[in-house]
């Protein structure tokens, strides 16, 4: 039998969605500054276009649409659980969910003005992030930026023991690639960097840290 049981990452998030809020201030590094910190650097221009890369229940968004009421935002997860609860919770605002994987999704050409993503692309590698990266930074607009709040890997041995041990039990539990699953394997930030460069971003800075979470800016 397998060590552990790898779960489909929208059927895991789905199972967990009662509790998903609680869990995320109660057990990721700087949740409750994380958020505030995010939306604070997301675009304040009425009407502005945003891509929420992994959206989930929307918290960044809870912040955002403090200071931008008339933001027009797209979400995209894989979780209905977790999106019906975004949806829910800001019916007023103009927000849209796609149901499906930012991988397969087109983001189209200069359509937004800010993308985000928070606690969501520390799943997947380097080398499945930089296409991710290039339609991105297609997607914005001249001047567009995407901030990037995750879990970041504190050393290449961590990130080394993450993607050795997922891989192990993937073997394990004889999942094939392409089919997504719920483990950790969060880069380190300068491996994220060079991804984020290889995308087609022309600088990266690290604005925030708390413990293994950081707040990134690409242009």
């Amino acid at each position: 039998m397998p060590s552990k049981t790898l779960e489909p990452m929208g059927e895991f998030f789905d199972r967990r969605a009662d509790g998903y809020e609680e869990h995320q201030f109660a057990c990721v590094d700087g949740a409750h500054e994380m958020y505030a910190v995010t939306a604070s650097l997301l675009p304040d221009s009425p009407g502005a276009e945003l891509l929420d890369l992994g959206c989930g229940t929307g918290l960044e968004l809870d912040r955002y649409f403090e200071r931008n009421p008339s933001a027009a935002v797209t979400g995209i997860d894989l979780s209905r659980e977790l999106t019906d609860q975004l949806l829910k919770k800001h019916a007023d605002r103009a927000v849209q969910v796609i149901l499906g994987s930012y991988f397969d999704e087109p983001f189209g050409i200069s359509v937004y003005d800010a993308a985000v993503s928070v606690m969501s692309l520390h799943h997947f590698e380097k080398e499945r992030k930089i296409p991710l990266y290039k339609k991105l930074k297609d997607s914005l607009k001249p001047g567009g930026i995407f901030v990037l709040t995750d879990y970041f890997a504190p050393d290449q041995a961590w990130e080394d023991r993450c993607f050795a041990e997922n891989e192990q039990l993937r073997r394990e539990n004889g999942i094939p690639d392409g089919v997504f699953c719920h483990f950790d394997t969060p880069l380190t930030i300068p491996h994220e960097t060079e991804a984020l460069l290889a995308g087609g971003f022309t600088s990266v800075e690290t604005l925030a840290r708390w413990g293994n979470t950081a707040v990134l800016r690409a242009r």
